[in-house]
């Protein structure tokens, strides 16, 4: 009865640890991390918001890039951090790619993290050098088919998003493309502009100015609707590809078993610094769609995306180490 009694009290002990540790969060500096290399797209959004959302928490919000396997060693340092919201995640929809194909990475892609909100939301959008002979999507999936495997597009490495993009068209169109891997997103449309590559498939942040400037043109969206930066540009599904959406995201996670009060004191500070004049225009700017979700929807929506490409994964066999 006496060990029964220890152990009891042990439990109440470490509960009333762990609530009295939440209910005074944040009390010290919050490592946010994310797996891309800095100066690039996440590294830019993850920088907006936390500098917003550390004034209403009232710490400082470090950014630490941990760049490796498509963002999983930073996922899986942060999976294996104390539950505590002092080491968080900013992550992109390629941690749902990632988990698809990856055969090494050493957590679950959805179970593994508390998830805590979206940020924003943004298409790909297809695009061709501005002296391409393709005007319409029409006029390069015919191409496509006449001649497999004889159009190329750059991507950044198998794998990547860009990668899975394509590939899921290919796969819904019975065509085949060769992808030429580049190092960055930005040099997918130097390819493009220097003719190494017929098309590519880039976020509408990176391929907006050169679209503008017409040294590109613009195909088709990745999203269901239109997009309110390309509005004359039409979707996929528009341009006679059904079915097809792929939309990508940014937002917050952290590591499992974070004591509810955490998340719930995040994702109201996420919710309220996305709001914020100044950091939602800044977000828009970079072609986002920025809108929240509740940690529930984030979970719901990672684990959408997973199934989706696992299910292409499988089919077109592609796998990864």
């Amino acid at each position: 009865m006496t060990r029964v009694r220890l152990i009891v009290s042990i439990a109440i002990l470490m509960a009333m640890t762990t609530l009295a540790g939440a209910q005074d969060y944040p009390n010290r500096l919050i490592k946010l991390m994310h797996g891309f290399p800095p100066g690039g797209n996440v590294d830019v959004l993850a920088r907006i918001v936390a500098e917003e959302m550390s004034k209403g928490l009232g710490q400082t919000i470090v950014i630490e890039a941990k760049p490796g396997v498509v963002g999983s060693i930073a996922a899986e340092t942060v999976v294996r951090s104390p539950a505590d919201g002092y080491t968080l995640l900013f992550l992109p929809s390629a941690h749902t790619v990632t988990a698809a194909i990856y055969k090494s990475i050493k957590y679950n892609a959805v179970d593994d993290f508390a998830w805590i909100s979206t940020v924003s939301f943004y298409p790909f959008v297809l695009c061709v050098p501005k002296d391409s002979k393709f005007r319409t999507i029409g006029d390069l999936l015919q191409y496509a088919r006449a001649n497999p495997g004889r159009l190329t597009y750059g991507s950044t490495g198998a794998g990547s998003i860009h990668h899975m993009t394509v590939e899921l068209l290919a796969n819904t169109t019975k065509t085949k493309y060769v992808n030429v891997p580049y190092r960055g997103e930005g040099q997918i449309l130097t390819g493009m502009l220097g003719g190494d590559v017929d098309f590519g498939m880039s976020t509408v942040t990176v391929a907006a100015p050169h679209i503008e400037s017409g040294a590109v043109r613009a195909l088709a969206v990745t999203s269901k609707n239109r997009w309110k930066d390309l509005p004359d540009v039409p979707t996929l599904a528009e341009a006679g590809v059904p079915n097809y959406e792929v939309i990508s995201w940014s937002g917050f996670a952290a590591p499992p078993r974070t004591p509810q009060a955490v998340i719930d004191r995040i994702h109201a500070e996420i919710q309220r610094s996305i709001k914020v004049p100044g950091v939602k225009e800044r977000l828009a700017r970079l072609g986002g769609d920025v809108r929240g979700t509740t940690p529930a929807e984030m979970r719901a929506l990672v684990a959408r995306q997973v199934a989706l490409w696992a299910k292409l994964a499988k089919e077109a066999n592609i796998q990864s180490q």
